[in-house]
């Protein structure tokens, strides 16, 4: 069985800022203490499940980070770094991606798409799961994703309705579902058959490629007459922007062609700093990495990167405070996931491109 992994690691963490800035985004840094980046997480939990392990592994990424992925993973061969020119979002990557495995492993090579900052409690349960998708992806011409049993009525997370049972641990997809409000979120836990969409999915080649070819033969037909980075370059600038979810999962689940497998292992998408309290939330009534004293404070979310640095506060309920460097981030806890924005604004200063 040849089975490709491939890590998307061309994202910007921008909901992690500052920590996570341009030079240096999410994928690349160490949020629960140990000694492995996110990025190198990954890639420890596939290699044992790619042939010929690690020398069958890709990584598709952005020109800024090529370097940095290649100084965490220094044993990735060089031609197995495929470098977007310009980000389109994951569509683009998933089919560049694909086109370059083709030439030279065929179209019935096994490709698995992977996001590189996420966080998976057990990677034996992990790879179980992706051998079943493994499995489900060789015997049926389908995309296979995997879907996490939710734990709470998340409504940070896009969810996968699935439909028919086909085997015991795999389904049809029935159907993707857009980040929902509380109130549909908690319908969906009550009912059962919902599962968070954690972005990972498995495919043959050419199932994906025909998937292209039907909902995306724009982006198709850009990208399969690439020859080199001049060609690669010119037609980045012509393809849109859409993720692969709208491009090819959600209508290609319409027509029955998308599969599911429920999996229970701990997992989170890291999408912003509320993850780290459920990272790392112990008995405290605070999350503090660094040096903090409080005085009538709960809820709250402390992170400063320097030894030296102290965080002190006096009165405060459900905050966020970041300090990296020479910027420091106050926010409350529920506001979040709006600091992309608060980012794009700063980005429209010049004076002040340098915090980004």
């Amino acid at each position: 069985m040849n089975f490709v992994p491939v890590i998307l690691a061309g994202g910007s963490g921008e909901r992690f800022w500052p920590l996570s800035r341009r030079a240096k985004p999410k994928q690349f840094l160490t949020l629960d203490g140990g000694n492995r980046s996110l990025l190198q997480a990954t890639a420890d939990r596939l290699e044992p499940l790619a042939q010929h392990g690690i020398d069958n592994l890709h990584i598709v990424t952005s020109q800024m980070h090529q370097a940095l992925i290649l100084e965490h993973l220094p044993e990735l061969p060089l031609e197995n770094l495929i470098v977007e020119p310009k980000a389109r979002d994951t569509a683009a990557a998933v089919l560049l991606a694909t086109l370059r495995i083709v030439k030279t492993q065929g179209e019935d090579a096994i490709i698995g798409i992977f996001p590189a900052d996420h966080r998976i409690g057990d990677s034996l349960e992990f790879q179980t799961a992706v051998q079943t998708a493994i499995q489900a992806a060789q015997e049926t011409p389908a995309i296979v994703t995997i879907g996490m049993t939710p734990e709470y009525p998340a409504t940070g997370y896009g969810y996968i309705e699935a439909g028919i049972q086909k085997t015991e641990q795999v389904y049809n997809a029935k159907r993707f579902v857009e980040k929902p409000s509380l109130e549909i979120a908690e319908n969906y836990l009550t009912q059962g058959g919902f599962y968070w969409n954690a972005g990972m999915f498995i495919f043959r080649a050419s199932v994906i490629l025909e998937a292209f070819q039907r909902h995306a033969p724009d982006l198709l037909e850009a990208l399969q007459t690439v020859t080199d980075r001049f060609s690669l370059k010119a037609a980045f600038e012509t393809i849109r922007k859409v993720s692969i979810d709208y491009a090819i999962l959600e209508p290609s689940s319409l027509e029955g062609r998308v599969l599911v497998v429920p999996a229970q292992f701990q997992w989170d998408d890291l999408g912003d700093w509320n993850a780290l309290a459920r990272l790392l939330q112990g008995e405290h009534p605070n999350v503090a990495v660094g040096h903090h004293v409080g005085l009538d404070t709960s809820g709250a979310i402390m992170y400063t990167t320097t030894g030296d640095d102290l965080i002190v506060t006096l009165g405060l309920e459900d905050v966020l405070i970041v300090r990296d460097g020479n910027v420091t981030l106050v926010a409350r806890k529920d506001r979040t996931q709006d600091i992309k924005k608060l980012v794009a604004r700063i980005q429209a200063i010049p004076e002040l491109q340098h915090f980004i």
